[in-house]
């Protein structure tokens, strides 16, 4: 099992991003940099290859929808040829407050539109010419009501440095997980939880397992939480510093019947305090909403608390099929804290 970190920041990306090194040396193997709608997720990563020898890093997400299909392969393509065949292309269909709310383009189609854009990407990192009949006609045509539209189909420019970049997708929806398990290299849930994924999410996996081309490798799975080890409550106590983050998503993310968490909050067995942590956000009492959240959730989730307890919980996370350890530290030396967890994940 690998073992993966998020660049966090709060204001100044490139003073973080500046700590990557010093990650890379301690054993980090991945860093995802997430976009929503701060600093764009590319020029960051570029940045990290610059600073960077030989970490993976992977873009958490890029949204499926402001960016073209083109515009996502040569992302993919420069991305892997300045890190040097070190990228990872993390995409996801993110969410209608900030599809419609920031970028303003409709948020629709999010299946077919996904599964599109991966084989255009794959196909164009190919080199082979951008063709296709579904939600992305390309060429495009005067005939298919286009204002404008190409001549001709194209192929890349330029000779990528890798003829196939990992493609990882964001899901949680069951259509979405089996489709992610069908076609895509990895899959990047949220808020998961290890001992309920496969009540939630077993059956669509296999499903699309079964479906799965025998030219893909077996799928990537990356999950995890916020990570500390130590003994005594002040530890124990880190725990509350997840629950702003996951009232937002299961309180905030979206409208009432329209919030992808708050429904998998649902499907963990939450469902009377999905219900209660929504109905407090959307009041505005977010502290109240925070309080709400179940202990049970947030110990099963994070990696927090005694060295014999995080090893439980790296099981618990590897038993449910999580191949990359994706890690948020709660410490002041975060490279000792990756050594330590590269050990006991090794050990």
């Amino acid at each position: 099992m690998k073992l993966s970190s998020s660049l966090m920041y709060a204001g100044n990306p490139r003073e973080a991003a500046d700590q990557v090194t010093a990650l890379e040396q301690a054993g980090l193997d991945t860093i995802w940099v997430a976009e929503a709608y701060g600093f764009d997720s590319p020029t960051l990563m570029g940045y990290l290859a610059a600073k960077t020898e030989t970490i993976e890093i992977g873009s958490a997400i890029l949204n499926i929808y402001s960016r073209t299909p083109g515009a996502l392969l040569q992302t993919a393509a420069g991305l892997d040829n300045v890190s040097g065949g070190r990228a990872i292309l993390g995409l996801g269909a993110s969410g209608p407050q900030v599809i419609e709310g920031f970028h303003g383009v409709p948020y629709a189609n999010q299946l077919g539109r996904t599964r599109e854009i991966v084989d255009l990407i794959r196909r164009g990192l190919r080199r082979e010419k951008l063709t296709n009949d579904g939600i992305f006609k390309l060429p495009l045509s005067k005939e298919d009501g286009a204002v404008t539209g190409l001549g001709k189909p194209l192929k890349l420019l330029t000779h990528p440095e890798r003829d196939s970049v990992p493609i990882y997708i964001a899901a949680l929806g069951q259509k979405s997980v089996q489709g992610t398990a069908e076609y895509a290299d990895g899959w990047l849930p949220f808020l998961y939880y290890p001992e309920k994924a496969k009540s939630v999410w077993g059956e669509v996996v296999a499903n699309g397992t079964a479906k799965r081309p025998d030219s893909l490798a077996p799928l990537e799975v990356v999950a995890g939480g916020m990570c500390a080890i130590g003994e005594g409550p002040e530890t124990k106590a880190l725990l509350d510093f997840a629950r702003p983050l996951i009232a937002l998503y299961v309180g905030g993310m979206g409208a009432r019947g329209k919030n992808f968490y708050n429904d998998l909050f649902c499907d963990y067995g939450f469902e009377k305090e999905a219900k209660e942590i929504q109905d407090l956000y959307l009041d505005g009492k977010k502290q109240e909403a925070e309080a709400l959240v179940p202990m049970e959730f947030l110990e099963a989730m994070n990696l927090v608390g005694p060295e014999s307890y995080v090893k439980e919980r790296i099981a618990a996370y590897q038993e449910s099929g999580v191949t990359n350890l994706q890690i948020t530290p709660a410490v002041e030396d975060a490279p000792a804290l990756v050594r330590r967890m590269k050990e006991l994940i090794d050990g």
